[in-house]
């Protein structure tokens, strides 16, 4: 067999073994060693003075001291404080009020506070399962549709994949060797785009058939002003503020990802003190989170990183890319069979291992059918929407499976998902049609005038 056939052949095996269930993180790096002794051996040579020794120490170098990486595990702190500073109940109820008079008001309240939420965690089981706890049972009672409510949770929860501060546009800026900054500015609009056609479809819903999400009864509409007021300025604008902040800081300049970051840590441990919801078990718990989930990203980086290396000097890069391009496609096309195949993965696969492993496959044919890798980036992350909310795996349903009540059947978790889903791939096709959403912001910041 020749090197690049030998490539496919790894690439092949790593896809079977993954499937039986082994860990990726270490699969890779295994397969990585195992199959760069082969590339890299010379006759004669002692058998730690192999060069893939010397490149996996060199990629785990490589990722612990990446700038851009330090954001990460400053953004999961600033995530898991948020999450135990128990705000989100105080959060849901104040967008509840100011949106009572809007047909199916308890869902738009739902994606809403998800939305911010989400923003503010980035972490999708966290958001499901607490929205799940919180809102789900608060939409049931008010007699809404039980697969529009899953729907909703489900949908709504997985908002932070997309919306910045998002982990995944770090860790693909990363991949890429783009910038973060500019990837968040471009995730901007799309981001909100998604969020506002899930408001938009349950609102036209609410009004076409109004059994599906009932109007409240007046007890809980007949709220005086200033009690609204009161609730969103104790709730609401606390954590977007926060948010804001960091956001702004990046977006303007005025700090790099990983100062904003700090500065968002900092903020998280001040707005918990503030709820009075800081306390020692619960900031030992998101340290202790924060550590395990940087790890499983450093390592998967590390693994990835040292599979591509022996991947391309074998020449399975030139395999996939020969294959391609003989395929004699339009750039659409390209894009649409790259999507496609991105949510396929989103079945079996989390987003880490599709944004660290899969996607640096596609990435070198970007400059041959001339696509921006930002718009890329981007189209990615609203593809992996998908992942979390379509079936077999659809790890959202089963987050919020696992908290629902027991009558609630996962066949409608997953049937009230997929209408989101499609609205996921409406966004898809706007940004295309348009694509200034997602260039507009990042051109008029960062552009020389």
């Amino acid at each position: 067999m020749t090197d690049p056939q030998i490539g496919i052949v790894m690439l092949g095996l790593f896809i079977l073994i993954v499937m039986l269930g082994f860990p990726i993180a270490f699969t890779l790096m295994a397969m990585g060693v195992g199959f760069g002794f082969y590339a890299y051996f010379t006759p004669g040579q002692e058998f730690f003075d192999n060069r893939i020794f010397g490149l996996l120490v060199q990629k785990s170098f490589e990722v612990t001291t990446s700038d851009v990486l330090t954001a990460v595990p400053l953004f999961l702190f600033m995530g898991y404080v948020v999450e135990r500073a128990n705000i989100l109940d105080r959060l849901f109820h104040s967008v509840q009020l100011a949106a009572r008079h809007v047909p199916g008001s308890l869902a738009v309240a739902t994606l809403i506070t998800c939305a911010l939420f989400a923003t503010a965690t980035g972490i999708v089981g966290a958001v499901v399962t607490l929205m799940g706890l919180l809102a789900f049972p608060a939409m049931l009672r008010a007699g809404y549709d039980v697969r529009l409510s899953a729907g909703v949770v489900c949908a709504g929860g997985c908002l932070g994949i997309l919306i910045p501060p998002s982990i995944l546009l770090i860790v693909y800026a990363a991949a890429a060797g783009i910038s973060a900054v500019k990837l968040y500015a471009a995730a901007f609009f799309p981001g909100f785009l998604l969020a506002g056609l899930y408001v938009v479809y349950v609102i036209v819903l609410a009004m076409i058939n109004p059994k599906l999400a009932p109007k409240l009864p007046k007890s809980m509409t007949e709220v005086p002003f200033g009690t609204v007021l009161w609730a969103l300025a104790t709730s609401f604008f606390p954590l977007a503020v926060l948010i804001l902040s960091v956001l702004g800081a990046i977006l303007f300049g005025l700090a790099t990802p990983s100062e904003a970051a700090a500065i968002g840590a900092l903020g998280s441990l001040i707005l918990a003190a503030a709820y009075r919801s800081l306390t020692f078990g619960r900031l030992r718990e998101a340290v202790f989170l924060t550590a395990r989930t940087t790890a499983m990203v450093c390592y998967l980086f590390i693994g990835s990183w040292t599979f591509s290396s022996v991947f391309s000097y074998l020449g399975g890069h030139s395999v996939v890319e020969e294959f391609i391009t003989s395929l004699d496609m339009s750039p659409v096309a390209f894009l649409i069979l790259a999507q496609v195949i991105i949510f396929l993965l989103g079945w079996p696969l989390e987003w880490s291992e599709i944004v660290i492993i899969f996607v640096p496959i596609f990435l070198p044919l970007l400059k041959v059918f001339d696509v921006d890798p930002l718009f890329f980036g981007i189209l990615v992350a609203l593809n992996i929407q998908t992942s979390f909310n379509t079936p077999p795996m659809a790890m959202a349903a089963y987050y919020l499976k696992g908290v629902a009540p027991p009558h609630v059947k996962l066949t409608q978790i997953f049937a009230g998902s997929l209408p989101f889903v499609g609205m996921v791939f409406l966004s898809m096709v706007i940004c295309y049609v348009w694509p200034e959403i997602v260039t507009a912001l990042p051109d008029y910041l960062y552009t020389p005038r």
